[in-house]
């Protein structure tokens, strides 16, 4: 029978070498993909991926099994993200979001921040999707590197790998409303971003 998380867990805890490699195996996809998500550079992410189950090896002990392993796991990836980020002065790029017209902030929705007011729009398929599907994507690569990086952790962590605000916020050592209201500032901030490219 295949061993369950936890049981792979307490042995690579205990030094067993094959179950700590089988740890790396299935999580290295998500380290990766959530690396990269947040950095934007291929080898930025590689290097957090390193960094990242470098940490996991030596602090595996500490892990009490209180909260999932995948919020303790995404905790190191935030972690390593920001040292990279002071690193390589990757905020340089970034436009306030905070500041007075840094976005037009039209509320009118729950706290969740759902609504057609900050939330990022749907749009219609046209006969140009191919070009257009490649076009956005790049508008959306750039505006989400331009959001400061702690709205673009949360964005990620959100509406990207779907997260909850109350895992959101114990990642981050946020208060639920604190996740929120980042949230909303960042989909205001991408949807204003993407409302030229958007059909009605």
């Amino acid at each position: 029978m295949p061993l369950s998380e936890l049981e792979l867990i307490r042995q690579a805890q205990r030094g067993d070498e094959r179950a700590f490699t089988r740890l790396v195996s299935h999580y290295e996809s998500l380290v990766y993909g959530f690396a990269f998500k947040v950095c934007r550079d291929k080898e930025l992410a590689s290097e957090t991926w390193q960094d990242t189950f470098v940490n996991v090896y030596r602090k595996l002990h500490q892990f009490d099994g209180r909260s999932k392993f995948t919020t303790w796991l995404y905790t190191i990836v935030v972690n390593n993200c920001r040292m990279k980020r002071r690193k390589s002065k990757l905020e340089v790029a970034s436009v306030s979001i905070e500041a007075p017209g840094g976005f037009h902030d039209t509320r009118g929705t729950d706290d969740e921040g759902r609504g057609a007011q900050t939330t990022i729009p749907p749009w219609k398929e046209t006969p140009l999707d191919a070009v257009m599907h490649s076009e956005l994507k790049g508008v959306l690569d750039s505006a989400i590197q331009k959001l400061p990086m702690d709205y673009r952790i949360v964005f990620i962590l959100r509406d990207v790998e779907g997260l909850s605000a109350e895992e959101t916020g114990r990642i981050l050592k946020l208060s639920v409303p604190a996740v929120k209201s980042r949230l909303r500032r960042a989909r205001v901030f991408l949807r204003e971003r993407l409302n030229p490219y958007m059909t009605t």
